[in-house]
């Protein structure tokens, strides 16, 4: 037998439930009682089960995160800890999530596993990633035997059949198949996929439940690639759905979203391939033009185009320096046409033409006048055509 002290007492039996895994994660479900939101919005109340009861304390931060506060005699689904609280000496239920109890304990608890994996982050919007628009390889993971394998693969080839189809197969319900996922998934992150497809057809919300594991939702995390959940029929909703990049109502769906319809890129090519014909034929125009615009300022620049207009200059100066040359002959012709007629209007030889004749002394004296000469002189006569000599009769 051993003394102990109070305090040594409620620190053993503290010790004693926290080394307890059971009391570490536990639900209770029992009846609100005595329920009292203390000013500093922590918030303390009793569960009550006929005769039996226990203590409990919910944190401020867990009371904020209620849509309402519970009321004495409404029956609950409370998750948390037991611990013992040493200065009151009692067994206290640390409350962390409260829920209705008609909502069952399968559903609390993938409420309350909902909530910490966001809590973590694992649903943050911020870190959901775009679909590749063009994929080269798709992964697939779902079972080999399932109508959802066959309808997502029928869908590929018809809408995208230039990607490669890896597929993982798996288990999707039964024991042991969350492993199945899991493995499935590590697979495909060790080859070079553009996305990855988790799927399964539609079922009851047992059959769905393996997505609703945590460690699938942590390994659908771990995606290097974005991840397409197709898990159930639209209105199906599990764990997977708020990890993955993209939540696809159905297989098929997923499918369609990961697929990009070969016949619509035919035609947007067809498009492209217009416009950018259209484009590079008015570039070339407008190229084109701007080298003759270049060639032309290049030309006119030039040391040809500059002889050339040089030599065009020094023809027409030559062209009208020979009119000028030409023009003075002329008037130079004129003149002597005119002078000469002149001197040939004045000219002896004229008035000898007309029958005169010049009449010369001996000694070369021009006789002007009949008293010059006397009978019997010599003179010498000059007419048009030659001279001759004469003598003077009395």
């Amino acid at each position: 037998m051993q003394l102990l002290t109070v305090s040594q007492l409620n620190a053993y039996l503290r010790d004693l439930l926290d080394a307890d895994d059971l009391l570490r994660d536990v639900w209770v479900e029992g009846e609100i009682s005595s329920f009292n939101r203390h000013f500093s919005g922590h918030c303390y109340f009793t569960l009550k089960e006929g005769d039996a009861q226990i203590g409990a304390v919910m944190w401020k931060s867990v009371a904020s995160r209620l849509t309402a506060l519970p009321v004495n005699g409404e029956a609950v689904l409370a998750h948390g800890r037991v611990a013992f609280y040493e200065v009151r000496g009692q067994v206290q239920l640390y409350v962390d999530m409260l829920r209705p109890a008609g909502i069952g304990l399968v559903q609390a608890q993938f409420e309350r596993l909902k909530e910490r994996l966001a809590a973590e982050g694992l649903f943050d919007p911020s870190r959901k990633r775009p679909l590749p628009p063009l994929p080269h390889r798709i992964g697939i993971v779902t079972s080999p035997t399932g109508a959802a394998l066959q309808d997502m693969l029928n869908i590929l080839r018809r809408r995208y059949p230039l990607a490669e189809v890896v597929f993982a197969p798996c288990r999707v319900q039964g024991a042991g198949a969350a492993d199945t996922i899991i493995e499935a998934l590590y697979a495909l992150y060790e080859t070079d996929v553009d996305v990855i497809i988790v799927a399964r057809g539609g079922g009851g919300a047992e059959d769905l439940w393996t997505f609703n594991d945590e460690q699938v939702a942590r390994a659908v995390f771990a995606s290097p690639v974005p991840v397409v959940s197709g898990v159930g029929h639209e209105t199906d909703t599990t764990l997977i759905d708020f990890v993955a990049d993209v939540r696809a109502p159905t297989p098929s769906a997923a499918a369609e979203l990961v697929s990009p319809d070969i016949a619509e890129l035919s035609d947007d090519i067809a498009q492209l391939r217009s416009r950018l014909e259209t484009a590079m034929s008015q570039r070339l125009t407008v190229a084109r033009e701007a080298v003759a615009r270049m060639k032309l300022r290049l030309d006119l620049r030039s040391p040809e185009s500059r002889i050339r207009r040089d030599r065009q200059h020094i023809d027409e100066l030559v062209r009208r320096a020979t009119a000028m040359l030409e023009r003075r002959l002329s008037l130079a012709r004129a003149h002597l046409d005119g002078a000469r007629g002149r001197l040939e209007a004045l000219s002896p030889l004229a008035t000898l033409a007309r029958g005169y004749a010049v009449v010369h002394s001996p000694t070369g004296t021009l006789i002007t006048d009949a008293s010059r000469v006397a009978p019997d002189d010599r003179i010498e006569i000059v007419v048009r055509r030659g001279r001759f000599r004469a003598r003077v009769e009395p």
